[in-house]
């Protein structure tokens, strides 16, 4: 069996905070390069709170469109609006998006009946592969392995980014679903434990910067080689939970300008890096020869 290992690619801004549709290419074919098997686009590290529609739409068109087959290309739409998250993942379907990234409704906190017919409408609504995205720690609400497998009967529930972190949810959930849908760590420093819980890969934020690392653990994995792959995750573990000191995508966006990518800042009401959390990510970067 093999693992994959999906991208949650940062939006990269100009000066201006506007957004630079050249660099979006230049670091989609970047993460390609570094083992990405696919790349999510607008989804919350590309801060897609903070993106109009029109801005959204132009980086699936431009992601899609340098990555073409190299990759998946899998297009950030959810949101707490069930019908603008529909409109939206139409557009992305007409303009050839491998999947759709679905985040549970944030701040609004529906019930699970709630949640079910947030998801059985769009799923209803398009014919795209959807990824459902399970946060409770940015969204206030657990979706609970119940619902997303009543959601499962729906052919194009394909996949479940979870991000709980907590383990006995995995096993609910892979003693509930069926075999179609692949669950994906949301979170770097999980997605070991998770894959010995039957998880498929891991949806990365690290992998902007340590990627064909984190393709050599799930590699090990996938090969029986336990050891070696504990081995690359403690290796890597310090990354993991550096690329967190602050608000995410604030840490991986300040790490890629260090390193020479230049993806510009972040917009409010996120606020850049200040210097005692660059003076670490300075740290952690030269300990990992990035710098």
């Amino acid at each position: 069996m093999s693992y994959k290992m999906f991208t949650a690619m940062v939006t990269p801004y100009d000066a201006d905070l506007q957004i630079n549709l050249d660099m979006a290419g230049e670091l989609a074919q970047y993460l390609i390069d570094r083992g990405t098997d696919g790349i999510v686009v607008s989804g919350t590290t590309g801060e897609s709170p903070v993106l109009s529609k029109s801005e959204k739409l132009q980086l699936f068109r431009q992601v899609k469109a340098v990555v073409g087959d190299q990759a998946e290309v899998w297009a950030g739409t959810g949101s707490y609006n069930t019908q603008e998250t529909i409109e939206l993942s139409r557009e992305a379907e007409k303009l050839g998006m491998n999947g759709l990234l679905l985040v549970v409704p944030y701040y609004n906190k529906p019930s699970q009946e709630g949640l079910y017919q947030h998801y059985k409408t769009i799923a209803a609504s398009v014919s795209l592969p959807i990824m459902l995205y399970n946060i409770p720690g940015r969204t206030g609400i657990n979706m609970l392995p119940e619902t997303v497998a009543r959601l499962a009967e729906f052919d194009n529930v394909v996949a479940l980014k979870e991000s709980t972190g907590i383990m006995d949810q995995m096993s609910a959930l892979k003693n509930i679903l069926p075999e179609k849908v692949a669950i994906y760590s949301g979170d770097d420093s999980q997605t070991l434990p998770m894959l010995s819980l039957g998880a498929q890969g891991v949806v990365s934020i690290a992998s902007h910067l340590v990627g064909p690392q984190i393709k050599q653990m799930l590699d090990a994995f996938a090969l029986g080689d336990v050891k070696g792959a504990q081995s690359m995750h403690n290796h890597l573990f310090a990354m993991f939970k550096g690329l967190f000191i602050t608000t995410n995508p604030v840490p991986v966006k300040q790490a890629l300008s260090l390193i020479g990518i230049k993806v510009g800042g972040v917009r409010l009401p996120m606020c850049d890096a200040n210097e005692g959390e660059i003076n670490q990510l300075k740290q952690l970067l030269n300990n990992y020869g990035l710098l």
